[in-house]
């Protein structure tokens, strides 16, 4: 029997009426969500990491194996026609939330690979001169796929890093970019393509993409937009943004099943991407050799869409519940908007309490234009042992890193980052990203809506605790 979506809307127990008033009770919202809808968790485990998987209500889940269930009664007829009629409606309604044509966004599994997309799919001048720009917070996997193209083009492209040192302005970021063009062209190069993000992952602050894109146009270099924590968690509008090249993960804000990711590409630009990865039907050759079919149905579609309909066997049911997702939010959540407020305002109340809490402080700007997301990074009051001056990517040490109770030396960083990380799985049942910037260590927590204030409240114990066992050099004993 076919699971309907008639039912997807139970509003949550104690959630305002008014879905412009949903922001004004953290508390309702966070654990009656997670007990009503969010369900799917381990009851002695709290998620404070979002970011980086995501998660989804039972309710899209119960949608997720409808869909399964759908392939495996009946595979041709839903592979070669009813699973291209869902994606068509997932496509119109993740392109109605990012306010961009239709017939520019696809699906694929991750950001990363959109990125990957992007890179293998551009030609590289046979001078020498091209060069691939990005910032120093660029998401590790897309860096290396940044060597990867070097490696492998033989000299064709080179790349520049863009440095930057938190907590900095909009426009300290806007004007490095500037800089670094200037140095790029003033040394022979030619920049060709900037990727930048929509909210970086470590640390997980927000990014100028705006005006990044703009600034990208004007100097005429193509911008790449990893807004891998992206859409679900901050305003998006393609239209206005206009970016070459955007790609963002659907499973990790949109509450949509891994892994599923929204690639947008314009109209102007969809000539570069000359095929999916991996390469498959719907590639069409320059030069044909021989009579190349596609063995899937006609549908009169674009080029590029047809491309990303199919590619090779996957289990496409995460892309079909992007209308599910987005659905539910807007009859559960109210929509879009109050999901992101409510987000933003816990990820800034709950930092502060943490941060209050270990005596430290929160990665912030004097405009606070870094916490516009729903990710905060806070301070734990451990310091890799230093002389002040320069440390990890040559960065001044912070400021208040001398002054904090626990030192660790220097070499110990990766052992002491997963010894925390592992007690906290083991003996608390939690997961926080660790990271180490300027010399200390860095707490990357996630705001979600099955999240309060008390959750953050909640973990700021165990983060003292483990730190006070790092101080006393536990974690040299494994």
């Amino acid at each position: 029997m076919v699971a309907s979506t008639d039912n997807l809307a139970v509003r949550p127990k104690g959630a305002p009426e008014n879905a412009t008033q949903k922001t004004d009770d953290i508390v309702a919202w966070g654990k009656g969500l997670r007990e009503q809808h969010f369900n799917l968790f381990d009851p002695n485990y709290r998620n404070l990491n979002h970011g980086s998987f995501g998660t989804i209500p039972r309710a899209i889940q119960a949608k997720l194996r409808d869909y399964q269930d759908q392939a495996e009664a009946r595979p041709d007829p839903f592979v070669r026609y009813k699973e291209k009629e869902l994606l068509d409606e997932s496509r119109a309604a993740v392109a109605k939330v990012l306010n961009a044509p239709v017939d520019t966004v696809v699906f694929l599994s991750n950001a990363t690979l959109g990125v990957n997309t992007v890179l293998r799919n551009l030609s590289w001048a046979d001078d020498n001169k091209d060069q691939v720009l990005y910032f120093d917070t660029i998401y590790g996997a897309c860096a290396k796929t940044v060597d990867y193209i070097i490696e492998t083009t033989f000299g064709h492209v080179s790349s520049r890093c863009i440095p930057l040192t938190y907590p900095c302005s909009d426009d300290d970021v806007l004007a490095a970019f500037t800089r670094e063009v200037a140095a790029s062209r003033a040394a022979g190069y030619r920049p060709k393509l900037c990727i930048f993000d929509v909210v970086s992952s470590l640390p997980g602050i927000r990014f100028p993409f705006e005006a990044l894109t703009a600034a990208c146009k004007e100097a005429n270099i193509l911008s790449c937009i990893d807004g891998a924590q992206g859409i679900g968690m901050v305003p998006l509008d393609l239209t206005a943004v206009d970016p070459d090249f955007f790609v963002s993960n659907c499973h990790k804000w949109l509450h949509v099943p891994r892994g599923c990711a929204v690639f947008y590409v314009p109209l102007r630009n969809q000539a570069l991407i000359r095929s999916t990865l991996p390469t498959s039907h719907g590639f069409v050759p320059a030069n044909a050799c021989g009579n190349r079919i596609n063995p899937l149905p006609p549908n009169g579609k674009s080029v590029f869409v047809n491309a990303f309909e199919f590619v090779g066997t996957l289990d496409n049911a995460p892309y079909l519940c992007v209308k599910d997702s987005i659905r539910w939010r807007e009859e559960v959540l109210g929509g879009e908007k109050p999901i992101m407020e409510y987000q933003e305002r816990l990820a800034r109340e709950g930092g502060k309490k943490v941060a209050e809490f270990l005596g430290t402080k929160v990665l912030e700007n004097e405009q606070g234009t870094l916490g516009r997301c729903a990710m905060v990074n806070v301070g734990l009051p451990i310091a890799v042992q230093g002389n002040g001056t320069g440390l990890e990517q040559g960065k001044a040490r912070d400021a208040d890193a001398d002054g904090l109770p626990g030192v660790v030396p220097r070499g110990d960083e990766g052992v002491v980052t997963n010894w925390i990380q592992k007690r906290l799985i083991e003996e608390y049942g939690t997961f926080v990203a660790l990271f180490v910037y300027r010399g200390r260590w860095w707490a990357r927590l996630s705001a979600q809506v099955y999240l309060g204030v008390e959750d953050f409240e909640w973990v700021g114990k165990p983060l003292k605790d483990l730190c006070e066992r790092v101080a006393r050099g536990e974690y040299k004993s494994g």
